[in-house]
């Protein structure tokens, strides 16, 4: 263990081995573009990336649900009645709610 410490203790005196280690813990904790930041930005990029393959489906399916809606007037009438409860002037609508 005396070894071990002792070491340590030749290497903190060489002056390039002590300019190495203030290098690095100013690159890991005082620098602008220090380590911390540079992982939290990984991770945000990362969940952004996710988060555009995420929208790019959903563009593609909204498109579709569009399309279909323009061209066919039984799903646009079904789209009426299932989400603005749309209804023609002889029916009456009953909501049944599951609890």
């Amino acid at each position: 263990m005396k070894g071990l410490k002792n070491f340590y203790f030749k290497r903190l005196h060489n002056k390039y081995g002590l300019t190495f280690i203030v290098f690095l813990v100013w690159m890991i904790f005082f620098d602008t573009n220090n380590l911390i930041d540079r992982v939290d930005s990984i991770k945000q990029r990362r969940k952004l990336k996710s988060d555009i393959e995420y929208f790019k489906h959903r563009i593609e399916t909204d498109s579709k649900n569009l399309k279909e809606l323009k061209t066919n007037p039984e799903v646009l009438e079904k789209f009426g009645r299932e989400q603005y409860f749309m209804k023609k002037d002889n029916e009456d609508i009953f909501i049944i709610v599951k609890d």
